[in-house]
């Protein structure tokens, strides 16, 4: 667990330390932007895992040359379930053909707990802490096509909860396929291996978008298959629609 963590923060530090020693620090803009999005079934980022109920979706990024923070916050309409992770993520390699960032978060996990004292009993929202990294190398075949493996490594931070966790995807992006003039279409299916706490399971997730070049509005879905799992909470299927409002801005030095 202290080897993670120290890994993790290595990570993090040598991010930093290249984003501010970078030769073109100073050419680049400043970019702000992010989505805004509601659903009827909150999927984590891990797509094993859903609120099973209705949710708000905030992704939001704000990105200086090769470095970048991005909060990823979901929550049930109610606040008393979800998430928030806080990514700080860095770009190491930009060519046309391969791409490669890492990544680290602190995070918050919201869950319902049932409690009993002094004779009654009622539920709480519980908060647990985390921290991850991740690694994401991306080839890129043409314009509308990418492939790529994915890791993420997690570490609870207390023992009434996961401890460790291992997410191992392998990516394939199709985006912006042009449906008319000016309806895009993007699909990225995600085969992949989840390790928690000495169980395992083997999954298939698809998430499918439909934007239109003139409207900052998109429809999303997540579909997730389980092919086989001994994991507590997985289901056999699982999926959702999202509506996002995408906003950005790029802030120029003068």
């Amino acid at each position: 667990m202290k080897q993670s963590i120290l890994l993790a923060l290595s990570i993090l530090y040598v991010s930093i330390t290249v984003a501010q020693t970078s030769s073109d620090s100073t050419t680049k803009p400043l970019q702000i932007n992010g989505t805004i999005g509601l659903t009827n079934n909150g999927i984590s980022i891990i797509p094993t895992f859903s609120l099973n109920a209705p949710a708000t979706l905030f992704n939001f990024s704000i990105r200086k040359n090769r470095l970048s923070f991005d909060p990823d916050i979901r929550l049930a309409l109610d606040g008393r379930k979800g998430g928030m992770l806080f990514w700080f993520r860095y770009k190491f390699i930009q060519q046309k053909k391969f791409n490669l960032s890492a990544g680290i978060h602190p995070a918050y996990n919201f869950a319902l707990r049932t409690i009993t004292e002094s004779g009654k009993t009622w539920q709480i929202t519980q908060a647990r802490r985390f921290i991850a990294y991740e690694i994401a190398p991306s080839f890129v075949l043409s314009k509308h096509l990418s492939v790529g493996p994915y890791l993420l490594r997690g570490m609870g931070l207390q023992k009434d909860g996961p401890i460790s966790t291992v997410f191992l995807a392998f990516n394939t992006n199709i985006s912006n396929l042009a449906l008319g003039s000016h309806v895009r279409f993007s699909w990225t299916p995600q085969f992949y291996y989840l390790y928690l706490d000495k169980k395992e399971g083997f999954y298939m997730a698809n998430i499918l978008r439909l934007s239109h070049t003139k409207s900052p509005f998109s429809l999303q879905s997540v579909m997730n298959k389980e092919f086989t799992s001994t994991i507590s909470g997985s289901k056999n299927f699982a999926w959702n629609i999202i509506l996002n409002y995408s906003f950005g801005h790029q802030y120029i030095r003068k």
